[in-house]
């Protein structure tokens, strides 16, 4: 299947199912399409709230739950599936390189590496950090490679680790996002592992004159750079996206540990807890969705009364003299399992439409003089962010 066929059965799919997930449950409490799909409604408010996390949890239990009420997810699973590219061997290096790299990270930079044939120019890394990606490369095939990043510290530090690897690294101190960066692509063949939002679209917006020999592009955090609304990189997208539906695309916790997972519960019962309590103070519209800037980390270690209040004092908002914030957490955490059984619904679609934003990539590529191959670099238990993107003129 071509990229713009698949794309463009993507496209269609979740043009025509676009009640399903794009509104935000945390936002809208009782989304339109339940009047739609009443039976599916109604499958979804008999489960318990075990069952929907060991729903939510295992992605296949999920699926298998789902697929009977809303069939077109089999076919969004086709077309949202790509095979795994071939691997080559890497030359091992020594113990040294792991110095300084978070196990994880350096086992996605391993997989990254290993995909794609040997490069046939110069190397570039693309929001390089301290160019371990880079140097990975560098000892792999022998070649030279600058990697590009706009944090001076991680310039230096990455200095430092290439003199002590032995490789031909150069750091360039530059904003990717600058019209001047585009220089350092002439010649060369680009390399951005989980470059996010505007970074990686911004080497495909301006790769038909950038005289780039070719990308190796793993994209990432789509909703990033798009606050006034994804901009398409091929003529065929027609799928208007705002920040809140691109930021369904990378909603994924498989790699987070178990703490991780259940503080984010807390914390969004917490919000919604407080969410409960303005609507009553200030009789707000449920069907009024509004916006809930960013919380700042320590607001959240306390106790949620003094949460609450700050939130409020930032909000403007009169509290009154006596409040039951036992009954307003509790209330949180009712709305925190109807947001949760919303979400079933709603993220069984967060596959497919990454497959869309990766193949508008592709697209854009083509259009732009590449030949394009899209593949799974590793499995999403390393990452969920598994999608590569190989193109050469």
């Amino acid at each position: 299947m071509t990229h713009l066929a698949r794309f463009s059965a993507l496209q269609a799919l979740l043009a025509s199912h676009e009640a399903l997930w794009r509104p935000s449950p945390f936002h809208v409490r009782w989304p339109d399409w339940r009047r739609h799909w009443p039976t599916l409604a109604a499958a979804v408010d008999a489960l318990d709230a075990a069952t929907v996390e060991a729903l939510h949890a295992d992605e296949a239990a999920g699926r298998a739950w789902l697929t009977p009420h809303l069939p077109v997810l089999a076919e969004l699973d086709a077309l949202g599936a790509f095979a795994p590219l071939p691997a080559r061997p890497l030359p091992p290096c020594d113990a040294h390189f792991d110095w300084a790299i978070p196990g994880r990270k350096r086992a996605q930079i391993e997989a990254f590496a290993a995909h794609g044939p040997p490069p046939m120019a110069p190397l570039l890394e693309w929001c390089a950090g301290k160019g371990h990606l880079g140097r990975r490369l560098a000892l792999a095939h022998g070649v030279a490679v600058s990697s590009l990043e706009i944090d001076r510290e991680l310039c230096a530090a990455g200095e430092t680790l290439a003199a002590r690897a032995d490789v031909r690294q150069t750091m360039l101190h530059a904003d990717a996002l600058e019209a001047g960066s585009q220089r350092h692509l002439h010649g060369r063949e680009v390399v951005a592992l989980h470059a996010c939002g505007e970074l990686h679209r911004t080497l495909v917006r301006n790769a038909g004159g950038s005289g780039a020999a070719g990308f190796r592009i793993a994209p990432c955090c789509y909703h990033l750079g798009a606050g006034d609304g994804y901009r398409p990189l091929s003529r065929e997208a027609a799928l208007p996206l705002h920040t809140d539906t691109l930021r369904l695309a990378v909603t994924e916790t498989v790699t987070a540990p178990q703490h991780v997972r259940r503080r984010l519960m807390r914390d969004q019962a917490w919000k919604l807890g407080f969410v409960a309590l303005r609507q009553a103070l200030q009789a707000d519209d449920d069907c009024a969705p509004r916006p809930f800037r960013p919380v700042p980390a320590a607001w959240l270690k306390g106790g949620f009364a003094d949460f609450c209040r700050a939130l409020a004092q930032r909000e403007n908002l009169p509290l009154p003299a006596q409040v039951d914030w036992a009954q307003w957490q509790a209330q949180g955490e009712q709305r925190r399992l109807e947001v949760r059984r919303h979400e079933l619904v709603r993220h069984a679609f967060r596959r497919a439409l990454e497959a869309w934003l990766v193949l508008d990539l592709a697209l854009g590529l083509q259009q732009r003089g590449f030949d394009v191959e899209v593949g799974r670099f590793c499995e999403r238990t390393l990452t969920p962010r598994n999608l590569l993107l190989l193109a050469r003129r």
